[in-house]
């Protein structure tokens, strides 16, 4: 089943992530070479693709996994939250309908 992982950073979160990317990407490329990741990625603080020193304010990840304990599971040992970079996390179960 698909499950969407939210993440929301916490305050002058940008130093740590860019600190703990590399190990951050290295576990959704993992989950993408076994064909479960659907779709990743931050949420920029400010409305632009390129938000500079303004950071971003979260992330989206929605994979597959075996149940909801093991999506936090996986969601539980990211990079980020030993980093300090995600304030909070949020896993639900999610229904793709489109496309």
């Amino acid at each position: 089943m698909l499950y969407a992982i939210i993440s929301e950073d916490s305050p002058n979160s940008l130093p740590l992530r860019q600190q703990a990317r590399p190990a951050h990407l290295a576990r959704l490329e993992s989950l993408r070479d076994q064909g479960r990741l659907e779709l990743a990625g931050p949420h920029p603080a400010i409305d632009s693709n390129e938000p500079g020193e303004a950071g971003f304010c979260g992330s989206l990840v929605v994979a597959e996994f075996e149940s909801l304990a093991d999506a936090q599971a996986w969601a539980d040992a990211d990079p980020y939250i030993d980093a300090g970079v995600y304030a909070n996390v949020v896993v639900k179960p999610f229904k793709r309908v489109l496309p």
